[in-house]
């Protein structure tokens, strides 16, 4: 019998700290009104333009989010300030994003009954890396005593599906038995919480999943089988962010203007990503001979609620009922490639042996990427 990999386990760290709606637009309302009085002159001669308030019906209109996890709320909703605020950590101190991943990968490996010297390959796959190197993956292998190696790799939003290939490769191919992949999201780092447009978009949270060998298994009827993957990607600027070491080699370049934050064509990524993502998805089960009827589970990213029930209609013909494609950004935001590992690790319960389901994800790039799942 052929080796097959298992996604034997997801782990979850959730930050303590939560924003609402209401309290990020009294934020950035007095933000707006401070600008606004202090530029009147120049508003009246229309030399520049009046900032637009922001509100809670506009961001749950826009978006569904409700609310969001944050690793420092206090910066955050200082009007003089309006980011997070972290302290310094020495060189020999756990990093901020190892920190939040080695919490997810704990509950993770608690839950597939492992240690982590179990593990012979860690994966951080994220959207953003708090550091060019030591990478974060040879950290966090370090911080819990996994062999093997580790590595970093970067696809935005797509981080974990592009890594749950890797991985899926990697065991088959008998590079690893066990891998860990962790998507350790610090997403409101680099929003600019002064656009009134995204100012709402993200939250934090880290996952973990645990990518096995079926032969190493410690727990046979559980997880799932991976039946497969499909990944793809094409160029496009409307998703960026600029930041970068070249910055600052840059001439007359601000190394901290507002393109080196989270920019986005938001009309334009949607009319585009949506239909892309339904034909992505339909491609995928069609190669497996899987109709979208035979699918229990969509466990898409979470970014924007009207873009997963298009998507959802576009793959099922149909609304997607809640159960079918549940939906967490409600109270977690858009945490970018954490986004649909949340909503199958909250999600997964339920299903029995046999079932289908499907993690999807998309995002700058663009990128685009499925994995089918069958419960064990």
């Amino acid at each position: 019998m052929s080796k097959r990999a298992v996604l034997s386990a997801i782990g979850l760290h959730t930050p303590a700290e939560r924003i609402s709606n209401d309290e990020l637009v009294a934020t950035f309302n007095d933000y707006v009104h401070r600008f606004n009085d202090q530029h009147a002159q120049a508003i009246a001669a229309g030399e520049v333009t009046a900032l637009a308030e922001s509100s809670s019906a506009f961001i749950e209109k826009a978006s569904g989010i409700k609310s969001r996890y944050v690793l420092n709320k206090s910066g955050i909703l200082d009007p003089n300030i309006m980011h997070p605020v972290f302290p310094a950590r020495d060189n020999d101190a756990l990093s901020l994003q190892a920190e939040i991943g080695v919490a997810a990968a704990r509950d993770a490996l608690t839950r597939a009954g492992l240690q982590g010297s179990d593990i012979d390959m860690v994966l951080v796959a994220n959207s953003n890396m708090q550091r060019a190197y030591p990478a974060m993956a040879v950290e966090i292998q370090t911080a819990l005593g996994c062999s093997g190696f580790a590595f970093d790799m970067n696809v935005a939003c797509s981080s974990a599906t592009f890594a749950l290939q890797t991985a899926r490769d990697a065991v088959l191919s008998g590079s690893a038995k066990r891998v860990l992949i962790v998507n350790a999201e610090i997403c409101t780092a680099h929003l600019n919480f002064r656009e009134r447009d995204s100012h709402f978009i993200f939250g934090d949270a880290a996952t973990a999943m645990i990518v096995e060998s079926d032969d190493v298994l410690v727990n046979m009827h559980q997880g799932f089988n991976i039946i497969g993957t499909k990944l793809w990607t094409q160029f496009s600027n409307n998703i960026r962010n600029n930041f970068g070491f070249l910055n600052r080699c840059e001439i007359d370049d601000d190394p901290l203007s507002n393109d080196k934050l989270f920019v986005q064509q938001g009309r334009k990524v949607f009319k585009e990503v949506c239909p892309a993502v339904g034909e992505h998805l339909l491609a995928h089960l069609q190669q497996h001979h899987i109709e979208p009827t035979q699918v229990k589970r969509f466990w898409l990213h979470q970014a924007n609620r009207t873009m997963n029930e298009l998507i959802g209609r576009r793959v099922l013909g149909r609304d997607a009922t809640a159960e079918e494609a549940p939906i967490i950004l409600d109270r977690y935001a858009n945490t970018s490639s954490a986004g649909s590992i949340i909503a199958l690790y909250l999600h997964h319960a339920d299903l029995g042996q046999g079932d289908l389901g499907v993690i999807s994800s998309f995002g700058a790039g663009y990128s685009i990427g499925s994995a089918i799942l069958e419960k064990r």
